[in-house]
């Protein structure tokens, strides 16, 4: 119910806003706590109402109106709030604590002539008590009390019926999984049952696969059935309904209704202990529901099979513990395949649609996205359409209001809505959030979770930070298959997302509906039918006439205004009109330095600043003003100098400037900074290189060096060397250092050592360690990545660095030539590791037991020095090996050898288990050299 989702975005930050109010010196003035008090105690009990509400499916229209009441009032409550703070505090900054209740008390007299606030107050408390009496005119608490489960929506009834010939795409998954079912282990002692878990967003055809599956191979098995689990599972009937599915006789079933749950379980044991069954569990929700449902089938050495399909990765893990076990991730269908479905549906065949309909049969499957079931179901739809292009534009427009309004997209509509339903209120939230980016955006992280915390969606749990509580957040939505992960790093980790275009038009739905956001451009261009003000502002295309429509809108409420498109800037109104602005963000706009930025000063409440634009040199003095802003971001700029006073800024936590900025003075006043970014160590003040150390809570460093061996850049590496050491015993997670013609000896003596170092990583052209700096020993045992510059690769070096335990990524640059092989042992967990070196190359050979989790492998191999042991690297000691690149450095070596070492290497990745995909060239080509260029 999105209704709920967004007022409980704003009502659970209001309240922990007058929380706070009240704990600090506001709620000590007279007459102030009084009103507070009665705020937080009557909006307390609203909250605890719309709690209950989320219980309901279908709230009526009753509810909706009051909830849609009680959110405008929440918005409207915290802006007079926040109006009625930066008044007080304006002027209780100076003096002494008796000075402020003072001039608090003379400042409350007049508040009414200042600004109106004591009237804004006396309206809002009119406008609770009208709230409050709704509620009870319309008896909604009696509505509350009459709960409804989600409707029973089953998305597999089609998928169970589907005939064989009218899939598309499904055949080589189906194999490959057919073909892994039924193999037997060589090397394995028992034959316990093996599962298979189908892991995929809502409609990619998880069920379709498992039963296309099942279909397959259900002959090898003494027993089958199949089994639909559902939101919330009773158990009891999930193992009675696979016991009458279970050939078995009719006395055994005999008081089947009155068994509870253990009795079942403990039947379906007793009637599976010797036989071969192959059993499809569709649609688990959660790792609970499974625990449970995994006890009725017995490990009987009979090789039986269990197929499991879920939305969520952790419960597909989970169901998934053994080594025999596999998590299939489902990918939406290729181009190929998603026209041939949906041309065919329409027309028969891919080959009868009419060129005129070709462009837009184009759009239509771009927006489907390779899911199935959109792809089906729209398809349906158009078929009963006619044939014209105006009709099938008419379609492609209204997609997003034809999933809530059409009859024919009713059923893919509720199926998607059921992960949606699936989330608790804070992070329907925190979804819905995401409908303020444009179609395909790529959303980085870093960026989306310092957005929730400056719109208050975030609050400290159980002693987790903000911070860490918003990234968990956004781990639990890509688990849920809510968004879809991108640019996967080392660690597993997604560093960005992106939404689905069919699960982006669910949530610009809801969020127009719910006036969570107003989108103008991508296809959302009206400013009209809106209940109350305009709250969050997302501009993704706007010309003259939206530009005219919106300067006549009262922008004075809007909390976030996004800006994604370039074109958009010179229609853009003053930001003077946007005096409650939490979140500004122009990333991607270019032509921002001829926009006004002068009037930044006027936005008090101001949390996130983005706008790394290219050709801006230097930052508005008014910045200055922005006293609560906690994330700033100029990356890509010019900016050398930051305003004079800039370190007055001391809420600020996330700081990444240009590239070459000079860090500013008195730094270490900021003592909230967690990461910095951008800052030229060699330009800015000694005294402010020193005073990094002064920051215990900086986790992020992100800094560069230009300089050479003078005594003043000597001074810059002493100053930076001695706050490294503090802050290494200190937060310091993140250490990243770009030279440019600069040494990095100093960094060898960096005692004690940074045990909280998770990532170290050196970007220089000309400068390598001798060996591996001391600091880098097995005692960092939080060191999971590290990408380092050494003169030569030895073993001797390769083994301290084998002993990282918590080691995942490595990447190597070295200079010297070797003239002989390195073995590599050690590295438990490494995986990816990768070699560099723009001078030389190496051959390295892996002996078992190295590098047992490893990935992803790239090697400079020396044909010359390879071909004395026979071209062989090891490779198949890399069990768990799934990518390798390896360019041949061919100097020194004849056409015949170079063609032998590739030959060989790709004979050593042949006979790997895994297969691992293979990308071989030669570094150096020559004019008798063929072939060579090629990839398993």
């Amino acid at each position: 119910m999105s209704v709920v989702s967004a007022a409980h975005g704003v009502l659970g930050p209001l309240l922990g806003k007058l929380a706070d109010l009240l704990a600090g010196k506001f709620g000590r003035v007279r007459g102030v706590r009084k009103d507070i008090l009665s705020l937080q105690a009557e909006l307390t009990s609203m909250h605890a109402a719309l709690q209950e509400y989320t219980m309901l499916e279908d709230p009526g229209v009753q509810v909706k109106a009051w909830i849609s009441l009680l959110r405008e009032l929440a918005y409207d409550t915290e802006d007079c709030i926040d109006k009625f703070i930066r008044h007080l505090g304006k002027h209780g900054r100076h003096g002494g604590f008796k000075e402020f209740f003072r001039s608090t008390a003379l400042l409350l007299k007049t508040l009414d002539s200042r600004c109106g606030i004591a009237d804004q107050i006396e309206e809002l408390k009119a406008r609770i008590k009208h709230v409050k009496e709704l509620k009870d005119s319309y008896k909604l608490s009696e509505t509350a009390c009459c709960k409804t489960e989600h409707a029973a929506v089953d998305p597999r009834l089609c998928a169970l019926f589907a005939e064989e010939a009218h899939l598309v795409g499904v055949e080589g998954p189906r194999d490959d999984l057919v073909k892994w079912m039924l193999k037997e282990e060589a090397n394995s002692s028992t034959k316990d049952p093996k599962v298979l878990s189908i892991v995929g967003f809502g409609g990619l055809g998880k069920t379709t696969l498992a039963n296309e599956v099942y279909r397959k191979i259900e002959g090898h098995f003494d027993c089958r059935a199949f089994v639909s689990v559902s939101q919330k599972p009773i158990i009891k009937n999930i193992i009675k309904d696979l016991i009458y599915k279970v050939p078995c006789p009719h006395e055994f079933r005999k008081d089947i209704e009155i068994w509870d749950e253990a009795t079942s379980i403990a039947k379906l044991r007793e009637l599976l202990k010797d036989k071969r069954y192959l059993v499809v569990v569709d649609d688990i929700w959660s790792t609970q529901a499974w625990s449970n449902i995994k006890c009725a089938f017995p490990d009987n050495n009979c090789s039986s099979r269990i197929i499991t399909t879920t939305r969520i990765i952790d419960v597909a893990r989970s169901c998934c513990p053994g080594s025999d076990d596999r998590v299939y991730e489902m990918a939406a269908l290729g181009d190929l395949h998603s026209e041939r479905l949906f041309l065919r549906r329409i027309f028969g065949s891919e080959d009868n649609c009419p060129d005129m309909l070709k462009e837009s049969s184009n759009e239509i499957l771009k927006k489907c996205g390779g899911l199935p079931l959109a792809i089906v179901s729209i398809s349906s739809l158009l078929a009963n359409r006619p044939a014209v292009k105006e009709e099938w534009e008419k379609i492609r427009r209204s997609i997003g209001s034809a999933l809530e309004n059409n009859q024919s997209l009713e059923g893919m509509s509720k199926i998607l809505l059921l992960s949606y339903n699936d989330l608790p209120p804070n992070l329907k939230t925190c979804l819905l959030y995401l409908s303020v980016f444009p179609e395909d955006y790529v959303i980085d992280r870093k960026r989306l979770v310092r957005r929730w915390i400056a719109e208050g969606f975030i609050s400290e749990e159980r002693g987790q930070s903000r911070q860490e509580v918003a990234e968990r957040y956004f781990y639990e939505l890509v688990n849920k298959s809510m968004v879809q992960p991108e640019d996967v790093g080392y660690d597993g980790k997604a560093r960005a997302c992106r939404v689905h275009d069919m699960m982006l038009e669910i949530i610009i739905s809801k969020s127009n509906e719910d006036n969570f956001i107003v989108v103008l451009g991508g296809g959302q261009t009206s400013l009209a039918n809106r209940q109350g003000f305009i709250r969050r502002l997302s501009i993704q295309h706007i010309d003259h006439e939206l530009a005219h429509l919106l300067a006549q809108e009262d922008l004075s409420h809007v909390r976030s205004l996004t800006v994604t498109s370039s074109a958009c800037i010179k229609h853009l109104p003053s930001l003077a009109k946007f005096e409650a602005l939490r979140v500004l963000d122009f990333e991607g706009c270019e032509g921002l330095e001829e926009y006004d930025m002068r009037n930044i000063g006027k936005l008090l409440q101001l949390k996130y600043l983005n706008f790394p634009a290219m050709r801006i040199s230097k930052l508005p003095s008014e910045i200055m003003l922005l006293r609560d802003l906690e994330t700033l971001h100029f990356g890509a700029t010019t900016v050398e100098e930051l305003p004079t006073g800039f370190a007055q800024l001391t809420k600020l936590q996330h700081l990444i400037a240009g590239g070459w900025t000079i860090i500013p003075k008195k730094i270490g006043n900021m003592r909230n900074l967690r990461g910095i970014s951008g800052f030229s160590i060699t330009e800015s003040p000694a005294d402010a290189v020193e005073d990094l150390g002064n920051l215990p809570g900086l986790e992020e460093i992100d800094i560069s060096l230009d300089g050479g061996e003078s005594d003043e850049f000597r001074r810059h590496e002493e100053m930076l060397l001695s706050s490294l050491c503090k802050l290494g015993s200190c937060k310091l997670r993140s250490l990243q250092i770009t030279s440019y013609r600069g040494f990095l000896e100093f960094l060898g003596s960096w005692s004690p050592l940074p045990f909280s170092l998770q990532e170290f990583c050196m970007s220089s052209c000309d400068y390598y360690f001798t060996k591996v700096p001391e600091w880098i020993a097995p005692a960092l045992t939080s060191l999971s990545f590290l990408d380092i510059n050494l003169a030569e690769l030895t073993e001797e070096g390769l083994h301290t660095l084998g002993e990282l335990p918590s080691l995942l990524c490595l990447k190597l640059w070295f200079k010297k030539r070797s003239d002989d092989r390195v073995i590599v042992r050690g590295f438990p967990i490494l995986k990816q590791f990768t070699i560099h070196s723009n001078y030389a190359s190496a051959y390295v050979t892996f002996v078992k037991g190295a590098m047992p989790k490893l990935k992803e492998l790239g090697l400079l191999i020396n044909v010359s020095v390879g071909k004395t042991y026979g071209f062989y690297l090891g490779i198949e000691h890399l069990t768990c090996l799934k990518e390798a690149t390896a360019p041949l450095d061919n100097r020194g070596a004849t056409p015949s050898e170079s063609k032998a070492a590739e030959a060989a290497i790709r004979a050593e990745a042949g006979a790997h288990p895994n297969h691992p995909r293979i990308i071989i060239w030669w570094k150096y080509r020559r004019s008798e050299d063929i072939g060579g260029t090629d990839e398993n």
